[in-house]
Protein backbone atom coordinates (compact mmCIF):
# COMPACT_ATOMS: atom_id res chain seq x y z
CA UNK A 1 0.00 0.00 0.00
CA UNK A 2 0.96 3.55 -0.38
CA UNK A 3 1.86 5.66 3.24
CA UNK A 4 2.74 8.50 4.22
CA UNK A 5 6.33 8.34 6.07
CA UNK A 6 8.55 10.49 8.46
CA UNK A 7 12.13 10.29 6.46
CA UNK A 8 14.32 13.02 8.85
CA UNK A 9 13.31 16.01 9.84
CA UNK A 10 11.15 18.16 7.22
CA UNK A 11 11.56 15.35 5.10
CA UNK A 12 8.49 12.96 4.15
CA UNK A 13 8.22 10.55 2.01
CA UNK A 14 4.88 8.60 0.16
CA UNK A 15 6.21 5.42 -0.47
CA UNK A 16 5.16 1.44 -0.46
CA UNK A 17 4.55 -0.14 2.76
CA UNK A 18 3.70 -3.36 4.31
CA UNK A 19 0.00 -3.97 4.19
CA UNK A 20 -1.91 -4.15 7.76
CA UNK A 21 -3.26 -7.36 8.43
CA UNK A 22 -5.01 -8.53 11.68
CA UNK A 23 -2.62 -9.39 14.22
CA UNK A 24 -5.05 -10.01 17.15
CA UNK A 25 -8.58 -11.41 17.50
CA UNK A 26 -9.80 -7.78 18.43
CA UNK A 27 -8.35 -6.00 15.16
CA UNK A 28 -10.02 -5.11 11.94
CA UNK A 29 -8.22 -3.37 8.93
CA UNK A 30 -10.23 -0.16 7.16
CA UNK A 31 -9.19 0.98 3.54
CA UNK A 32 -9.03 4.47 4.64
CA UNK A 33 -11.00 7.00 2.42
CA UNK A 34 -10.35 10.00 4.36
CA UNK A 35 -7.21 11.30 6.70
CA UNK A 36 -6.64 14.67 7.90
CA UNK A 37 -3.52 16.49 8.48
CA UNK A 38 -3.60 17.79 12.29
CA UNK A 39 -1.53 20.47 13.87
CA UNK A 40 0.25 18.08 16.15
CA UNK A 41 1.59 16.05 13.38
CA UNK A 42 3.89 19.38 12.50
CA UNK A 43 5.43 18.91 15.64
CA UNK A 44 6.78 15.25 14.30
CA UNK A 45 7.93 17.17 10.80
CA UNK A 46 9.78 20.03 13.02
CA UNK A 47 10.54 19.36 16.69
CA UNK A 48 9.92 15.11 17.15
CA UNK A 49 12.02 13.79 14.96
CA UNK A 50 14.71 12.21 17.43
CA UNK A 51 10.98 10.17 18.48
CA UNK A 52 10.74 8.63 15.52
CA UNK A 53 12.26 6.25 12.64
CA UNK A 54 12.80 6.50 9.23
CA UNK A 55 9.91 5.23 7.57
CA UNK A 56 6.84 5.56 10.20
CA UNK A 57 3.47 6.11 9.06
CA UNK A 58 2.19 9.35 10.02
CA UNK A 59 -1.36 10.63 10.49
CA UNK A 60 -4.18 9.66 13.20
CA UNK A 61 -7.39 11.41 11.34
CA UNK A 62 -8.55 9.02 9.57
CA UNK A 63 -11.94 7.32 8.71
CA UNK A 64 -12.68 4.36 6.04
CA UNK A 65 -14.71 0.94 5.16
CA UNK A 66 -13.83 -2.02 7.61
CA UNK A 67 -12.30 -4.54 4.93
CA UNK A 68 -11.14 -7.53 7.42
CA UNK A 69 -12.79 -8.05 10.94
CA UNK A 70 -11.07 -9.87 13.57
CA UNK A 71 -12.75 -13.32 14.88
CA UNK A 72 -13.17 -11.61 18.23
CA UNK A 73 -14.95 -8.83 16.91
CA UNK A 74 -18.32 -8.46 17.76
CA UNK A 75 -20.13 -4.90 16.40
CA UNK A 76 -18.26 -4.43 13.12
CA UNK A 77 -19.08 -6.14 9.82
CA UNK A 78 -16.95 -6.01 6.39
CA UNK A 79 -18.46 -3.20 4.41
CA UNK A 80 -19.30 -0.80 8.03
CA UNK A 81 -17.96 3.04 7.56
CA UNK A 82 -16.21 3.88 10.55
CA UNK A 83 -14.57 7.18 12.00
CA UNK A 84 -10.89 6.21 14.11
CA UNK A 85 -10.21 8.28 17.26
CA UNK A 86 -6.91 9.60 17.54
CA UNK A 87 -6.47 7.32 21.14
CA UNK A 88 -6.34 3.57 21.40
CA UNK A 89 -8.21 2.95 24.38
CA UNK A 90 -9.76 -0.83 25.53
CA UNK A 91 -12.78 0.69 27.15
CA UNK A 92 -12.49 -1.34 30.18
CA UNK A 93 -9.56 -0.77 32.14
CA UNK A 94 -10.08 2.04 35.20
CA UNK A 95 -9.21 4.92 33.39
CA UNK A 96 -11.33 4.03 30.62
CA UNK A 97 -14.63 3.30 33.03
CA UNK A 98 -13.88 7.10 33.76
CA UNK A 99 -13.73 8.40 30.97
CA UNK A 100 -9.95 9.13 30.57
CA UNK A 101 -8.96 7.21 27.75
CA UNK A 102 -6.10 8.91 26.79
CA UNK A 103 -4.92 7.53 30.30
CA UNK A 104 -5.82 3.41 29.28
CA UNK A 105 -3.52 1.08 31.07
CA UNK A 106 -4.21 -1.39 28.60
CA UNK A 107 -2.29 0.41 25.65
CA UNK A 108 -0.73 3.35 28.14
CA UNK A 109 3.37 3.49 27.24
CA UNK A 110 4.81 2.28 30.50
CA UNK A 111 8.52 2.39 29.23
CA UNK A 112 8.74 6.00 28.30
CA UNK A 113 5.84 7.19 31.49
CA UNK A 114 3.39 8.66 28.86
CA UNK A 115 -0.32 7.85 28.34
CA UNK A 116 -2.65 5.70 25.98
CA UNK A 117 -1.17 4.76 22.49
CA UNK A 118 -1.71 7.20 19.79
CA UNK A 119 -1.75 6.65 15.41
CA UNK A 120 1.62 7.77 14.00
CA UNK A 121 3.00 9.63 16.78
CA UNK A 122 6.41 8.89 17.91
CA UNK A 123 7.74 5.91 20.29
CA UNK A 124 6.59 8.05 22.99
CA UNK A 125 3.11 6.82 21.80
CA UNK A 126 3.73 3.11 20.92
CA UNK A 127 5.07 3.80 17.78
CA UNK A 128 2.25 2.57 16.10
CA UNK A 129 1.42 3.07 12.45
CA UNK A 130 -0.62 5.97 11.20
CA UNK A 131 -3.52 6.51 8.90
CA UNK A 132 -2.15 8.71 6.09
CA UNK A 133 -2.21 5.47 4.00
CA UNK A 134 -4.21 3.56 2.03
CA UNK A 135 -5.36 0.99 4.85
CA UNK A 136 -4.78 0.67 9.03
CA UNK A 137 -5.03 -1.78 11.33
CA UNK A 138 -7.27 -0.87 14.29
CA UNK A 139 -6.88 -2.51 17.08
CA UNK A 140 -9.00 -3.31 20.08
CA UNK A 141 -12.26 -2.17 17.11
CA UNK A 142 -15.16 -2.45 18.75
CA UNK A 143 -14.28 0.20 21.41
CA UNK A 144 -12.15 2.47 18.73
CA UNK A 145 -13.96 1.99 15.79
CA UNK A 146 -17.09 4.34 15.41
CA UNK A 147 -19.66 3.48 12.70
CA UNK A 148 -21.30 6.28 11.07
CA UNK A 149 -23.76 6.36 8.70
CA UNK A 150 -23.51 6.44 4.62
CA UNK A 151 -25.36 9.23 3.65
CA UNK A 152 -23.47 11.94 4.51
CA UNK A 153 -19.83 12.96 3.08
CA UNK A 154 -16.54 12.60 4.88
CA UNK A 155 -15.86 15.93 5.88
CA UNK A 156 -19.49 15.45 8.10
CA UNK A 157 -17.96 12.76 10.28
CA UNK A 158 -13.94 12.70 9.93
CA UNK A 159 -13.76 15.56 12.41
CA UNK A 160 -15.10 12.77 14.93
CA UNK A 161 -11.57 11.54 15.02
CA UNK A 162 -9.84 14.51 16.60
CA UNK A 163 -10.24 17.96 16.29
CA UNK A 164 -13.99 18.16 17.10
CA UNK A 165 -13.78 16.40 20.42
CA UNK A 166 -10.78 18.22 21.22
CA UNK A 167 -12.60 21.36 20.44
CA UNK A 168 -15.55 20.29 22.59
CA UNK A 169 -12.99 18.95 26.01
CA UNK A 170 -11.54 22.79 25.14
CA UNK A 171 -14.69 23.87 26.03
CA UNK A 172 -16.11 21.83 28.44
CA UNK A 173 -12.22 22.33 30.78
CA UNK A 174 -12.93 26.01 29.99
CA UNK A 175 -15.77 25.86 32.63
CA UNK A 176 -17.81 28.81 31.77
CA UNK A 177 -20.59 30.53 33.45
CA UNK A 178 -23.98 30.49 31.57
CA UNK A 179 -24.11 32.86 28.91
CA UNK A 180 -20.51 33.74 29.72
CA UNK A 181 -17.21 34.94 27.22
CA UNK A 182 -14.91 33.08 25.67
CA UNK A 183 -11.37 33.94 24.69
CA UNK A 184 -9.29 32.13 21.97
CA UNK A 185 -5.79 32.27 21.10
CA UNK A 186 -5.28 30.59 17.42
CA UNK A 187 -8.01 30.33 14.64
CA UNK A 188 -6.44 27.03 13.22
CA UNK A 189 -8.83 23.84 13.32
CA UNK A 190 -9.53 23.54 16.68
CA UNK A 191 -9.25 26.80 17.63
CA UNK A 192 -12.21 27.44 14.51
CA UNK A 193 -14.18 24.80 15.94
CA UNK A 194 -13.55 25.68 19.65
CA UNK A 195 -15.22 29.20 18.73
CA UNK A 196 -18.26 27.68 17.27
CA UNK A 197 -18.92 25.43 20.03
CA UNK A 198 -18.71 28.23 22.39
CA UNK A 199 -20.92 30.24 20.12
CA UNK A 200 -23.49 26.95 19.51
CA UNK A 201 -23.73 26.65 23.88
CA UNK A 202 -24.70 30.25 24.01
CA UNK A 203 -21.50 32.08 24.91
CA UNK A 204 -19.87 35.09 22.97
CA UNK A 205 -16.62 34.33 21.51
CA UNK A 206 -13.63 36.80 21.10
CA UNK A 207 -10.67 35.27 18.92
CA UNK A 208 -6.78 36.17 18.37
CA UNK A 209 -5.46 34.84 14.81
CA UNK A 210 -2.50 36.79 13.15
CA UNK A 211 -4.30 35.17 9.40
CA UNK A 212 -6.78 37.05 8.29
CA UNK A 213 -8.45 33.87 5.93
CA UNK A 214 -8.63 32.46 9.46
CA UNK A 215 -10.18 35.48 11.12
CA UNK A 216 -12.98 35.81 7.78
CA UNK A 217 -13.89 32.10 8.57
CA UNK A 218 -14.43 32.17 12.36
CA UNK A 219 -16.22 35.38 11.86
CA UNK A 220 -18.78 33.60 9.36
CA UNK A 221 -19.83 31.53 12.04
CA UNK A 222 -20.59 34.66 14.83
CA UNK A 223 -17.08 35.38 16.66
CA UNK A 224 -15.10 38.11 17.31
CA UNK A 225 -12.01 38.35 15.94
CA UNK A 226 -8.25 40.58 16.18
CA UNK A 227 -5.20 40.17 14.74
CA UNK A 228 -2.26 38.76 16.11
CA UNK A 229 -0.11 41.65 17.55
CA UNK A 230 0.92 43.42 20.85
CA UNK A 231 -2.17 45.08 21.33
CA UNK A 232 -4.10 41.27 21.43
CA UNK A 233 -4.23 41.25 25.43
CA UNK A 234 -5.24 44.83 25.54
CA UNK A 235 -8.22 43.98 22.93
CA UNK A 236 -9.60 40.78 24.71
CA UNK A 237 -9.70 42.79 27.66
CA UNK A 238 -10.96 46.21 26.33
CA UNK A 239 -13.77 43.79 24.61
CA UNK A 240 -14.88 42.34 28.35
CA UNK A 241 -15.21 45.45 30.32
CA UNK A 242 -11.68 45.34 31.03
CA UNK A 243 -11.73 42.21 33.05
CA UNK A 244 -10.99 39.85 30.28
CA UNK A 245 -12.58 36.56 29.31
CA UNK A 246 -13.95 34.17 31.65
CA UNK A 247 -12.19 31.60 29.73
CA UNK A 248 -9.02 31.49 27.23
CA UNK A 249 -8.43 27.88 25.25
CA UNK A 250 -4.81 28.06 23.82
CA UNK A 251 -5.39 26.30 20.94
CA UNK A 252 -2.27 26.63 19.22
CA UNK A 253 0.58 24.96 21.69
CA UNK A 254 4.07 24.29 21.06
CA UNK A 255 4.12 26.14 17.43
CA UNK A 256 3.04 29.54 18.57
CA UNK A 257 4.45 32.49 16.77
CA UNK A 258 7.00 34.01 18.70
CA UNK A 259 10.08 32.57 20.99
CA UNK A 260 12.60 32.90 17.93
CA UNK A 261 15.67 31.72 20.08
CA UNK A 262 13.59 28.60 21.28
CA UNK A 263 12.41 28.11 18.09
CA UNK A 264 15.95 28.08 17.02
CA UNK A 265 16.38 25.81 19.66
CA UNK A 266 14.54 23.25 18.91
CA UNK A 267 15.56 23.29 15.26
CA UNK A 268 18.85 22.89 16.08
CA UNK A 269 18.10 19.44 18.69
CA UNK A 270 16.41 18.25 15.83
CA UNK A 271 19.76 17.94 14.04
CA UNK A 272 21.48 16.17 16.92
CA UNK A 273 22.31 12.85 17.17
CA UNK A 274 19.01 11.20 18.29
CA UNK A 275 20.31 9.85 21.71
CA UNK A 276 21.72 13.14 22.23
CA UNK A 277 18.59 14.80 20.93
CA UNK A 278 15.92 12.58 23.00
CA UNK A 279 17.62 13.21 26.57
CA UNK A 280 17.90 17.12 25.79
CA UNK A 281 14.31 16.77 25.06
CA UNK A 282 13.36 14.78 27.85
CA UNK A 283 15.41 16.89 30.44
CA UNK A 284 15.49 20.22 29.98
CA UNK A 285 13.42 20.77 26.30
CA UNK A 286 11.29 24.08 26.71
CA UNK A 287 8.34 24.96 24.20
CA UNK A 288 7.52 27.98 22.68
CA UNK A 289 4.93 29.70 25.24
CA UNK A 290 3.87 32.81 23.70
CA UNK A 291 0.12 31.75 23.25
CA UNK A 292 -0.01 30.34 26.73
CA UNK A 293 1.01 33.53 28.25
CA UNK A 294 -1.03 35.41 26.16
CA UNK A 295 -4.20 34.13 27.68
CA UNK A 296 -2.67 33.74 31.13
CA UNK A 297 -2.55 37.31 30.49
CA UNK A 298 -5.81 38.43 29.49
CA UNK A 299 -8.13 36.06 31.17
CA UNK A 300 -9.88 37.34 34.06
CA UNK A 301 -9.14 37.04 37.42
CA UNK A 302 -10.18 33.90 38.87
CA UNK A 303 -11.10 32.44 35.27
CA UNK A 304 -9.60 29.50 33.45
CA UNK A 305 -6.88 28.81 30.90
CA UNK A 306 -7.69 25.63 29.03
CA UNK A 307 -4.95 24.39 26.96
CA UNK A 308 -6.17 22.49 23.74
CA UNK A 309 -2.93 23.24 21.71
CA UNK A 310 -0.15 20.47 22.27
CA UNK A 311 2.61 20.81 24.87
CA UNK A 312 6.18 19.11 25.22
CA UNK A 313 8.77 20.74 27.29
CA UNK A 314 9.84 19.78 30.68
CA UNK A 315 11.40 22.90 31.37
CA UNK A 316 9.09 25.34 30.83
CA UNK A 317 9.26 28.38 32.71
CA UNK A 318 5.52 29.40 34.00
CA UNK A 319 4.38 32.80 35.52
CA UNK A 320 3.11 31.25 39.24
CA UNK A 321 2.76 34.11 41.02
CA UNK A 322 0.79 35.87 38.11
CA UNK A 323 -1.24 32.96 37.73
CA UNK A 324 -1.47 32.48 41.83
CA UNK A 325 -2.46 35.97 42.23
CA UNK A 326 -4.90 36.04 39.73
CA UNK A 327 -6.27 32.88 40.51
CA UNK A 328 -6.56 31.19 37.55
CA UNK A 329 -7.51 27.61 36.72
CA UNK A 330 -5.68 25.67 34.51
CA UNK A 331 -7.38 22.78 32.60
CA UNK A 332 -4.96 20.62 29.89
CA UNK A 333 -4.68 17.29 28.07
CA UNK A 334 -5.03 14.95 25.00
CA UNK A 335 -8.25 14.38 24.32
CA UNK A 336 -10.34 11.70 25.44
CA UNK A 337 -12.31 11.36 22.43
CA UNK A 338 -14.48 8.31 23.72
CA UNK A 339 -16.03 10.72 26.33
CA UNK A 340 -17.59 13.17 23.95
CA UNK A 341 -17.86 11.80 20.37
CA UNK A 342 -21.75 10.42 21.36
CA UNK A 343 -22.67 13.90 22.55
CA UNK A 344 -21.60 15.34 19.39
CA UNK A 345 -22.70 12.88 16.84
CA UNK A 346 -26.08 14.09 17.18
CA UNK A 347 -24.88 17.72 16.14
CA UNK A 348 -22.34 16.30 13.05
CA UNK A 349 -25.63 14.23 11.85
CA UNK A 350 -28.07 17.57 11.95
CA UNK A 351 -29.14 18.79 8.97
CA UNK A 352 -28.36 22.46 9.82
CA UNK A 353 -24.69 21.50 10.61
CA UNK A 354 -24.64 23.59 13.87
CA UNK A 355 -21.21 23.44 14.38
CA UNK A 356 -20.16 24.08 10.54
CA UNK A 357 -18.57 20.65 9.88
CA UNK A 358 -18.47 21.38 5.95
CA UNK A 359 -16.84 24.84 6.52
CA UNK A 360 -13.33 23.70 7.80
CA UNK A 361 -11.68 22.26 4.88
CA UNK A 362 -9.80 24.65 2.97
CA UNK A 363 -7.76 22.11 0.86
CA UNK A 364 -8.35 18.48 -0.37
CA UNK A 365 -5.57 16.42 -2.20
CA UNK A 366 -4.04 12.74 -3.05
CA UNK A 367 -2.24 11.19 -0.78
CA UNK A 368 0.65 11.34 -3.42
CA UNK A 369 0.69 15.41 -2.49
CA UNK A 370 0.81 14.77 1.14
CA UNK A 371 4.65 16.13 1.53
CA UNK A 372 4.08 19.49 -0.35
CA UNK A 373 0.67 19.37 1.96
CA UNK A 374 2.42 19.72 5.39
CA UNK A 375 4.53 22.87 4.17
CA UNK A 376 1.43 24.36 3.02
CA UNK A 377 -0.48 23.89 6.49
CA UNK A 378 2.38 24.66 8.11
CA UNK A 379 3.20 28.01 6.26
CA UNK A 380 0.00 28.92 6.45
CA UNK A 381 -0.46 29.50 2.94
CA UNK A 382 -2.95 30.38 0.11
CA UNK A 383 -5.73 30.88 3.20
CA UNK A 384 -5.01 27.21 4.40
CA UNK A 385 -6.86 25.87 7.79
CA UNK A 386 -7.69 22.02 7.20
CA UNK A 387 -6.35 19.83 4.67
CA UNK A 388 -7.80 16.71 3.58
CA UNK A 389 -6.11 13.53 2.19
CA UNK A 390 -7.92 11.23 -0.02
CA UNK A 391 -6.11 7.89 -0.48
Amino acid sequence: MRALTWQATKQLAVIDAPEPRIEEPTDVVIRITSTAICGSDLHLYDVLGPFLEKGDILGHEPMGIVEEVGPEVTTLAVGDRVVIPFVIGCGHCHFCRLGLTTQCETTQNYDHGTGASLYGYTELYGSVPGGQAERLRVPLADFNALKVGSELPDERYLFLSDILPTAWQGVQYAQLPERGVLGVIGLGPVGQFASRIGVHLGHRVVAVDPVPERRAMAERHGVDTFDLDDEAAVWLREATDGRGPDAVIDAVGMEAHGNPATAMTQSMVGLLPDPVAKKLMTTVGVDRLAAMMLAIDSVRRGGTVSLSGVYAGVADPMPFMTMFDKQIALRMGQCNVHAWRDTILPLVEDPADPLGTEDIVTHHASLEQAPEMYDLFRDKKDGCVKVVLHP
